[in-house]
């Protein structure tokens, strides 16, 4: 009772909520890059939200079930097929044994996710089964998946009893420059006036040379005051590095646990996901908060997700979903069905 990866896509690696507590030992947290995405998916399936899925990029896998399973994708547009046939994402969907599902170029977006419920049965190490690739860990042997891979679920679970409320409205990277919001950095004292000016009066573009340990961009430089050169200190998901030569790096999941140069500021944690869906190519503008409001959002962000298990794991009989997803072609539709009474004439 599990799935065999036929084809495993361009790279398709098994990540939780991600591995903690051991960055003074250079071990990097890894764990998904779009962690809305992410949780959204588990929710859906009835799990945990911090269980491990697998996160796929640009391209997805072609999979076939070995047992009855209930999944859910969500994150970018893979144009996902089963048994040939398109199903819709951002909701729970039953497999049965021999079911293939095939995940396609990604239409919009760089990551997708596919959760199971009832979780996979891979290895805990260090605390999660969480890849990390450079240091060769979680996951299946620290690795990308590769065909003939073979994962087991650690429950069997066909349906649902509240299926119907198991639907969420499709969401997706927006078109045009991303919106990023963030906080003044440790070494933001380290940049001239008018450096930092062009910091946030600037657009960046993501470059080709971009992955999971940082996205590197490239833009009207970011003004030091001597150079980007400091004295090695902590660094988390998020944080901006301005090298000497003026290119600001975004570091994400996969990056180092220290670093040596200047931080101008850090994405809040609600954002995150917009870079982690980003391609290269792909404009940010990076816009100031005060830090008590990335609070004020990251605690409405947690709100919302209660909310939905909430939802998600009450039992009812039988109630329409307030939405429906239509697929037409190779596009999905949020559709939103209400009552309208009319009353009648005299």
């Amino acid at each position: 009772m599990g799935m065999v990866i036929m084809n495993p896509g361009i790279y398709t690696t098994v990540q939780d909520e991600g591995r903690f507590g051991y960055e003074q030992f250079g071990v990097s947290p890894a764990g998904p890059m779009d962690k809305r995405a992410f949780h959204l998916a588990n929710l859906l399936v009835g799990n945990e939200i911090s269980e491990a899925e697998l996160e796929m990029t640009f391209s997805g896998p072609a999979i076939r079930f070995t047992g009855p399973a209930v999944i859910a994708l969500t994150g970018a547009d893979m144009q996902p097929l089963l048994n040939g046939v398109p199903i819709c994402t951002y909701r729970a969907v039953p497999v049965r044994r021999g079911d293939v599902l095939l995940l396609q170029h990604a239409a919009r977006g760089c990551r997708s996710y596919l959760a199971v419920a009832g979780g996979m049965e891979i290895s805990v190490i260090m605390g999660s089964r969480s890849t990390l690739v450079k240091n060769r860990i979680g996951g299946l042997e620290g690795r990308p998946l590769k065909r003939g891979d073979v994962i087991e679920f650690r429950a069997e679970t066909d349906r649902f009893d509240n299926s119907a409320a198991r639907l969420l409205p499709v969401e997706g990277k927006s078109e045009g420059c991303c919106q990023v919001r963030v906080i003044p950095g440790p070494q933001e004292d380290r940049f001239t006036e008018d450096g930092i000016k062009n910091f946030y009066g600037s657009i960046y573009k993501v470059t080709g040379d971009s992955d999971r340990m940082g996205y590197r961009l490239e833009g009207p430089p970011p003004g030091h005051i001597t150079d980007g050169n400091i004295i090695s200190d902590g660094i988390v998901m998020g944080s901006i590095q301005v090298t000497t030569a003026g290119q600001p790096i975004v570091m994400m999941a996969d990056s180092q646990s220290i670093g040596g140069y200047t931080k101008i500021a850090s994405v809040i944690s609600v954002d995150l996901p917009l870079i982690g869906q980003c391609r290269a190519g792909d404009e940010l503008r990076f816009i100031p908060v005060e830090i008590e409001e990335a609070h004020r959002l990251y605690r409405d962000y947690c709100l919302e997700l209660k909310k939905l298990e909430s939802v998600f794991s009450a039992p009812v009989q039988y109630q329409a979903p307030e939405y429906f997803q239509v697929k037409v072609k190779d596009r999905e539709f949020a559709v939103k069905v209400e009552e309208q009474i009319q009353e009648e004439e005299n």
